[in-house]
């Protein structure tokens, strides 16, 4: 079932959704289920698959060229968004990413899914290979999540790269799109950001999944926005609960977000880690509350591959 469709189906009611990471390279789909396995519990009904792009570093070897060696590969999305389905029958939403791929290979990757049954995906520039500082795309492939939106609409029309394909059928993707209620860190500014997504949305975009943000205030204004714009899609919340103190300059260093005085403040009190953990889960409770009164779709918890912390969190709540 689509995303937007689960949404219309809970008749108003918030939904409870999260993220996963793929394992890495030489661990196995075990130690996913071991993280997934408590928070089925609290029957969501889709699950978001991370995929990040390989890195690189440069190996000196005894001849003293350098040696480009791929490192953090993670396994393949597709593959793990088929289990994830075949082991709990729920929705597997597969991050497609622009870096790292051509047409010919997102083409692929889309067809796989559309064989399994998979009805959503998450479309998104994805990071910057490090030591990049900016983002540069794969030869052959595409710059803005928007120029992949173009790809997967066109694919939901039956229109291949393949020109002289005959009696192509459609895929049916329903396609979410990422919103950045403080602003992506490459936009000048927030009206500039609204404009690209509001373009994402009416090239295709069915729903948008916001970054994390710790301050309530940062979404409700995001969403008065967009809806002024005239994206009336429907806008999830990302959430993200602190576990330690390390995550106060992190997180702001990564995802570009501000973290609130009162936080900090109370993190920074803590004497262990089980401290911190304990006021992350009690803000992220707060700031559902709130925003299950707001009448949000759904509660889309960034789990970081942990779920202690969400499990508790999403206890309170569903």
């Amino acid at each position: 079932m689509k995303v937007n469709e689960h949404i219309k189906k809970a008749n108003g009611n918030t939904l409870f959704s999260f993220e996963v990471l793929p394992p890495l390279k030489g661990q196995n789909i075990q130690s996913l289920f071991e993280h997934m396995d408590p928070l089925m519990e609290f029957n969501p009904p889709f699950v978001d698959v991370t995929y990040h792009r390989e890195e690189f570093v440069y190996k000196k070897r005894e001849n003293g060229l350098l040696e480009r060696k791929t490192v953090r590969k993670r396994p393949g999305t597709v593959g793990i968004c088929a289990a994830i389905q075949n082991r709990y029958e729920v929705d597997a939403v597969p991050h497609i990413i622009c870096g790292g791929f051509t047409r010919e290979e997102t083409e692929n990757a889309l067809i796989d899914l559309n064989f399994l049954g998979i009805d959503n995906v998450l479309l998104i520039q994805g990071d910057t290979r490090k030591p990049e500082r900016e983002f540069v795309p794969e030869p052959g492939g595409h710059e803005y999540a928007s120029d992949l939106i173009e790809q997967v609409v066109d694919l939901n029309n039956g229109v291949y790269l393949d020109e002289d394909l005959e009696n192509a059928q459609p895929s049916d993707f329903c396609i979410g799109v990422a919103g950045y209620p403080e602003k992506h860190f490459a936009a000048p500014n927030m009206e500039t950001d609204l404009k690209y997504l509001k373009q994402k949305v009416d090239k295709g975009g069915c729903y948008v999944v916001t970054q994390m943000f710790f301050d309530n205030q940062h979404y409700f204004d995001f969403v008065k926005k967009c809806r002024a714009l005239g994206i009336d899609a429907p806008i999830i919340p990302g959430l993200k609960p602190i576990t330690s103190k390390k995550q106060l300059t992190i997180l702001p260093q990564i995802f570009h977000v501000d973290l609130p005085v009162e936080l900090t403040s109370e993190v920074e009190k803590c004497s262990s880690r089980e401290e911190v953990r304990q006021v992350g889960i009690e803000w992220a409770i707060a700031q559902s509350k709130e925003l299950m009164e707001f009448g949000v779709p759904t509660l889309h918890f960034y789990s970081m591959g942990k779920s202690d912390s969400v499990y508790a969190i999403a206890k309170e709540l569903f």
